[in-house]
């Protein structure tokens, strides 16, 4: 498994990759407005880093890099970075790839010599959060935020 930066060609499949995990899985309403923003992955790789996890040859995950200053960040602090839209593909779990995108980010916030690496995740997302509190995450209570009536996210913090 490589974890990269996706390239242009790749940007409609990592929507569509996202679109998939989030609402076909259940974790956010088709009719929400929100489903326009995972599918444009375009815009995610214009403002952020987007990254995608290949096996064989197959996009199996994307996640989203936001550095300071990006417009995606939306909790970080200036000297934070912050990653957002993580998805495997369900056949892809459990394999490592989320954990493999997750480290991916937290070096690139540390090779930047940044204070840390911060996430909203839902309430349901149990694997996600186990995965993130065993990579040393921890819950930032004060930071919990809700994007949209009936959306409440937790938040986490990986200090470097």
């Amino acid at each position: 498994m490589i974890v990269r930066v996706a390239r242009t060609d790749e940007y409609e499949l990592v929507g569509e990759l996202t679109v998939e995990v989030y609402v076909h899985g259940g974790l956010v309403n088709p009719a929400s407005p929100y489903v326009s923003t995972l599918r444009n992955a375009a815009d995610r790789a214009a403002n952020a880093e987007l990254l995608v996890a290949e096996v064989e040859g197959e996009v199996v995950g994307a996640v989203a890099y936001c550095p300071p200053g990006s417009p995606y960040a939306e909790l970080a602090g200036p000297d934070e970075a912050e990653f957002r839209m993580l998805a495997v593909r369900k056949t892809a779990r459990a394999s490592g790839v989320g954990r493999a995108m997750v480290r991916a980010c937290a070096e690139r916030a540390r090779t930047a010599g940044l204070a840390g690496l911060r996430l909203s995740t839902q309430r349901n997302m149990d694997s996600a959060q186990r995965l993130y509190e065993r990579m040393g995450f921890v819950r930032t209570p004060d930071r919990d935020w809700a994007p949209a009536p009936g959306v409440d996210l937790l938040t986490y913090a990986l200090s470097f």
